[in-house]
C-alpha cells in the first residue's frame, strides 16, 4: 500500500497546488473559484483513470494522502473526487460538442500563485449564452451534482441552474422542483394573457409564471382525516395546502405572498369567497386560486371570471395590474381548454395537480436520497 501512495506523489502534489491557489483567490469568487477548481480536478482525474493509468483505488489512496498533507481538508474524499470526475466529463461534453479538448489541468496550476488562473471552465462556458454563464458560476457544486444525476439534456440543465440561481433554491427545493418535472411544465399552462392583459410583456411574465401542473405531494391525505382517496374534496384539498402554505409557495413559483383562504368578497350585497389569494410581487397583481377536484369545467371559468371582476373593481389598488386567474383542477382536455378559454376577457390559466396519493411509489423513489448529495463536500467517506 505504501509503495502505491507513494506512486502517486506526483498527483498528490499536482491536486495540492490547485487547492492552495483556489484557497488564495477564495475571498474573491469563493463559488467561481471552487468550481472552477473542481472542474479542474475533474479534468485531470478524468485524463488519468480514462487512459488507464489509475486503477480502481486511487481516488481512495490520492484522498487519504490529501487528508494526512492537508489535516482538515474537507470536501475531497475518494467519492468526491468522482463526482468532480463526473462535473467535468459532462460539462465537457455538454458545451464542446464538436470535441475541443480543455486546456490542460497542468496548464492551469503552473500559474503564478500571485494570481492563480483557474478558468479552464470559464473559457468552455463561452460557448453557453450570455446568461447561463453567470448562472453556472453562483450555484453550488452540490446543486449541480443534483442537476447532472436528475437530468439529461442540456436545455433541461441549464433551466435548472437559471431556477437555482434567480430563485436561490435550497437543496431540497431544487429535489422538489426536478421531482415535480418543472422544465417541461414551466409556462404551459392553457391561458388567456396574451388577449386580455394590456401589455405583451406583462402577458408574457404572466405566461411564465405559472406551470400546467403542479405537484402537491405535501398534502398527505390520511393525514388530513379522509380515508378514501375519492372523497378529496376541495375543502381538504384547501386546508392542505394552507396547512403547507411555504410549501405551496415554493411549489408555485417566485414572487408570490399569501393574502388568504377563503378570502371574502362583496359586491352589491353578495357575498363570495376565493379559495386562495395570493398577490405575485413580478406581475405586481392578485392572483385569485380556484381549487377543483375533478376534471375541468366550462363553469369554473365563468366563477372565477366574476372573482376577477370584483378584485379588480373593489380589492385592487391603483398602481397594480389587473388581478389574475387561475383554476387548478384534478385533470383537463387541455386543447378544448385552450379553445374555450379564449371567450374570457379576465386573464385566467388553468392547471392540473397531483398528490402524494397520484404518485407511485417508483416515482417517489426516483431521485436520489438527499442525505447523500448534503454528504457532498464533507469528506466523510470514500
Amino acid at each position: 500500500m505504501a509503495s502505491e501512495i507513494n506512486g502517486y506523489g506526483k498527483a498528490v502534489e499536482a491536486i495540492k497546488a490547485a487547492i492552495l491557489q483556489a484557497q488564495y483567490a477564495a475571498a474573491k469568487s469563493t463559488n467561481a473559484q471552487q468550481l472552477r477548481l473542481y472542474y479542474a480536478i475533474g479534468s485531470f482525474v478524468s485524463d488519468n483513470t480514462r487512459c488507464g493509468r489509475w486503477g480502481s483505488g486511487a481516488l481512495k489512496a490520492i484522498s487519504e494522502q490529501l487528508q494526512r498533507e492537508m489535516p482538515g481538508l474537507r470536501g475531497f474524499s475518494g467519492r468526491n473526487l468522482y463526482y468532480m470526475k463526473t462535473f467535468y466529463e459532462e460539462w465537457s461534453n455538454s458545451i464542446c460538442p464538436d470535441g475541443v479538448s480543455s486546456h490542460s489541468f497542468a496548464v492551469a496550476t503552473a500559474k503564478s500563485s500571485a494570481d492563480p488562473d483557474l478558468s479552464i471552465l470559464q473559457s468552455q462556458l463561452q460557448n453557453l449564452q450570455d446568461g447561463s454563464r453567470e448562472d453556472f458560476v453562483s450555484i453550488g457544486f452540490t446543486h449541480h451534482c443534483l442537476i447532472l444525476t436528475c437530468t439529461k439534456t442540456l436545455d433541461e440543465r441549464l433551466f435548472y441552474i437559471h431556477k437555482c440561481a434567480t430563485e436561490h433554491l435550497s437543496v431540497e427545493a431544487l429535489k422538489r422542483s426536478i421531482k415535480a418535472d418543472d422544465f417541461h411544465h414551466q409556462g404551459k399552462a392553457p391561458n388567456n394573457y396574451l388577449a386580455t392583459l394590456p401589455r405583451s410583456q406583462q402577458a408574457l411574465r404572466a405566461i411564465n409564471a405559472f406551470k400546467d401542473e403542479y405537484l402537491l405531494d405535501f398534502i398527505n391525505v390520511e393525514e388530513l382525516g379522509v380515508r378514501d382517496a375519492e372523497d378529496v374534496d376541495e375543502r381538504v384539498l384547501e386546508q392542505g395546502i394552507v396547512q403547507n402554505i411555504k410549501r405551496f409557495i415554493m411549489t408555485f413559483g417566485r414572487g408570490f405572498s399569501f393574502v388568504g383562504n377563503q378570502y371574502h368578497l362583496d359586491a352589491f350585497g353578495v357575498d363570495q369567497y376565493v379559495d386562495l389569494l395570493f398577490f405575485n410581487r413580478d406581475l405586481n397583481c392578485l392572483v385569485a386560486v380556484e381549487l377543483k377536484r375533478g376534471p375541468f369545467k366550462t363553469a369554473y371559468l365563468g366563477q372565477l371570471s366574476g372573482y376577477l371582476r370584483v378584485l379588480d373593481d373593489y380589492e385592487r389598488r391603483e398602481h397594480e395590474n389587473p388581478s389574475i386567474g387561475l383554476v387548478l383542477c384534478k385533470d383537463m382536455n387541455r386543447a378544448f381548454v385552450d379553445y374555450i378559454i379564449q371567450d374570457y376577457n379576465k386573464p385566467m390559466g388553468v392547471a392540473t395537480y397531483k398528490t402524494s396519493v397520484d404518485m407511485s411509489s417508483e416515482l417517489l423513489d426516483a431521485l436520489p436520497p438527499i442525505d447523500g448529495l448534503k454528504a457532498l463536500l464533507e469528506g466523510d467517506g470514500d
